[in-house]
């Protein structure tokens, strides 16, 4: 570490629990972010600034007048922008020495077979569970952790799924692929600006404590939030030996 980013990590390194070693595996650390809306701005912002050394960031869609309202990262002037591109200038705007990838098409198998194996936590800030499954199945088979997160209208989910723990779940084993859940979108049901921040913030949160190794992860554990009341819920969850996705693992 230079005198420089000693400075500007210096609130990092002063917590016991995290000091030069934890801010220095985060600056050889690498994040993949699928998602570049209400969720990935949080969480981009969050790694970036906190010193994550490379952060691939994946969305196909551009920033439309409505995002404004809760997709912090972005700005009117950047309405028509792909929103990974409009995500990499802001990451730039707060540290530039975070090495950025953007993709900008749509996250399918093959290209997260290779984009997850490439990193060392995967977020999932999609907002669709085709993409959520794909997602998980890659980052079970290269046995990656997982930090996945979801909101809607007043109501929010976060979880980390982590292969290398014998008795995680997996996404699967949670909301199992051949289940009928209904697709909730926020052009339609609406989303509490707020919720996404909070979603997101904790997202971040449990993918610096997995790199820099500290404190206990939310492995395991389904943390929902309802915004209405501001009251937090948490549901012990455990491998599925069925599970066609990590079962066999």
């Amino acid at each position: 570490m230079n005198d420089s980013q000693l400075l500007r990590y210096s609130r990092h390194i002063l917590l016991d629990e995290l000091g030069i070693e934890g801010q220095e595996k985060l600056l050889a650390s690498r994040a993949l972010i699928v998602g570049a809306g209400g969720l990935g701005s949080p969480v981009a912002l969050y790694l970036g600034s906190a010193g994550v050394a490379r952060l691939t960031i994946v969305d196909d869609d551009r920033v439309d007048a409505t995002n404004l309202q809760r997709q912090i990262a972005h700005k009117l002037s950047g309405v028509g922008e792909l929103k990974a591109e409009s995500i990499r200038q802001a990451i730039a705007d707060l540290n530039p020495d975070v090495q950025v990838t953007t993709v900008t098409t749509r996250a399918d198998d093959a290209l997260l077979d290779t984009l997850v194996q490439q990193a060392d936590v995967v977020l999932d800030c999609s907002d669709n569970f085709a993409t959520r499954h794909a997602i998980n199945r890659a980052s079970v088979k290269h046995r990656k952790p997982l930090v996945s997160g979801a909101a809607i209208r007043f109501d929010g989910q976060v979880s980390v799924y982590d292969p290398r723990q014998a008795l995680s779940p997996c996404y699967a084993c949670v909301f199992p692929e051949t289940a009928q859940f209904e697709e909730t979108q926020c052009a339609t049901m609406g989303v509490f600006a707020p919720l996404v921040g909070i979603i997101g913030s904790v997202q971040a949160a449990e993918a610096l404590k997995l790199l820099c190794g500290v404190g206990e992860p939310l492995t395991g554990r389904l943390l929902m939030l309802d915004g209405r009341s501001m009251s937090w819920s948490e549901i012990k969850m455990s491998r599925n030996a069925a599970c066609g996705v990590c079962g066999s693992c």
